[in-house]
C-alpha cells in the first residue's frame, strides 16, 4: 500500500466535489468575474461558488484579482497548476455530460427493481405516492 501525503485526502475531497469539477471546467474556458461566474455555474448559491473559490485560490489553482474598477469587481482565472487538473476534469464533467442518458435509464431501472423487491417483501403494505 502507498503512503500518502497527509493532506492528500483533503485534496481529493476537494478536487473530486461537484462544485469543484464544475468551477474549474468553466474557469477552463477563459477568466471571469465573480457574478459571470455564478450565472455559469447555476445552480451553485453564492455561498458555495465563494467557499470552493476560496478554496481553490488556497491550494494555488485559481487567482483572484480585483480590477480597478468603481465600484470593485473581482475575476478568477486558472493558475498553470488549475490549468493541469481542468484536463482531468473536461474527463470527467464531458463523461457526466455525453452518459446522463443512460444513467438515468440506469438509476430509473434500479429503483423500479427496488420498488418491486420492497412490495414483494411486504405484501400486506400499500406504498403510498
Amino acid at each position: 500500500m502507498k503512503d500518502y501525503h497527509p493532506l492528500t485526502l483533503e485534496i481529493m475531497d476537494m478536487v473530486g466535489d461537484k462544485w469543484t469539477l464544475l468551477i474549474v471546467y468553466t474557469l477552463g474556458e477563459s477568466a471571469l468575474r465573480f457574478s459571470e461566474l455564478r450565472r455559469r455555474t447555476a445552480p451553485v448559491s453564492q455561498k458555495m461558488l465563494t467557499q470552493t473559490l476560496r478554496a481553490l485560490e488556497r491550494h494555488g489553482m485559481v487567482d483572484r484579482t480585483v480590477l480597478p474598477t468603481a465600484p470593485p469587481q473581482v475575476e478568477y482565472t486558472l493558475t498553470p497548476l488549475g490549468k493541469s487538473f481542468l484536463a482531468a476534469a473536461g474527463v470527467i464533467c464531458d463523461w457526466t455530460r455525453d452518459n446522463v442518458e443512460a444513467l438515468n435509464s440506469a438509476r430509473q431501472a434500479f429503483d423500479r427493481k427496488r420498488s418491486k423487491s420492497v412490495a414483494a417483501a411486504n405484501p400486506g403494505k400499500r406504498r403510498r405516492g
